[in-house]
């Protein structure tokens, strides 16, 4: 089975209005050029704001079901395409997350995922803002598949790929907002793009699925001037089941594009490396520990 994927990496301002124009502009060239699923970058509606502390910011945050979900449902549901979003989610007074929501070809809300990995370091002060997720790492089903949803920090977290998986997602998305300070080496700045990319790839090949990694780009600047902002550095990419790369973006542009999937592939790759039936999960209980001695 064959799935086309729009992926749209996108440089944002303080206007969210123009955003969401341009994010709206996106999913209908890739509905056009026939995405039948179309994944947004991490808080796509504005800037990253969490390079500051400042309690007003949370007046961005906004109820899901909401006016995005609104939008952008009504979108999905004139296009007929699944869209996954991520949001800033306000749950009650004081309560925030990180989330991600899945939007069915009906404009529906297919399911949510709450971002389980909260950084807290310089520039990304998320710990401020987000409570952790507690819906777990459960796939969302629709009418393109199961969708294992996560979002951007938990991309380093190999356990949160595999309980995806071993729950029956048919790949891995992560919506991703992520860049270089800009006073880091070139050196430097060349391992963690590396670092990132691999860590993703591998996710794919441990668990044979594709993995559908959707960042911003452009500089941010930092509203407190302690830090030179941060430089997203985009470098988009779809890998296949066995950490093919299918598709890989520029670092520094925006872009928009259609990639095509083969889902019966993992099916395939599955066969040939059977690591889920290699699996020695009589020993693998000390993962449930902080640490080992």
């Amino acid at each position: 089975m064959k799935l086309k994927v729009g992926l749209i990496q996108q440089k944002n301002t303080g206007n969210i209005a123009d955003n969401i124009e341009r994010l709206k502009a996106g999913i209908c060239s890739c509905a056009k050029d026939g995405a039948e699923l179309i994944v947004l970058q991490e808080l796509h509606n504005g800037l990253y704001f969490c390079q500051t502390e400042d309690t007003t910011l949370f007046d961005l945050a906004e109820t899901i079901p909401g006016p995005s979900t609104e939008i952008f449902g009504a979108l999905a549901k004139e296009l007929g395409v699944v869209i996954v979003l991520s949001l800033f989610e306000k749950r009650a007074p004081g309560l925030y997350h990180n989330t991600a929501v899945v939007l069915e070809r009906d404009g529906s809300i297919a399911g949510k995922y709450r971002k389980m990995h909260i950084p807290d370091d310089p520039a990304y002060y998320e710990k401020f803002y987000f409570t952790p997720g507690d819906l777990g790492f459960e796939p969302i089903d629709t009418s393109v598949g199961r969708l294992g949803v996560l979002v951007c920090w938990d991309q380093w977290y190999p356990e949160a790929a595999r309980l995806m998986a071993m729950r029956g997602a048919e790949m891995l998305i992560y919506p991703t907002a992520i860049g270089w300070e800009s006073s880091d080496p070139s050196d430097e700045k060349d391992r963690q793009l590396g670092a990132w990319v691999i860590s993703q790839r591998a996710h794919a090949v441990a668990n044979g699925i594709p993995v559908i990694s959707v960042n911003r780009t452009g500089h941010e600047p930092d509203p407190s001037g302690q830090t030179n902002g941060i430089q997203f550095w985009g470098n988009s990419f779809v890998a296949g089941p066995q950490g093919e790369l299918l598709v890989s973006f520029p670092n520094l542009d925006e872009k928009i594009q259609v990639v095509e999937i083969d889902k019966t592939r993992s099916e395939n790759v599955r066969r040939w490396w059977p690591f889920f039936r290699d699996r020695r999960i009589d020993a693998f209980g000390g993962l449930t520990e902080r640490f080992l001695k």
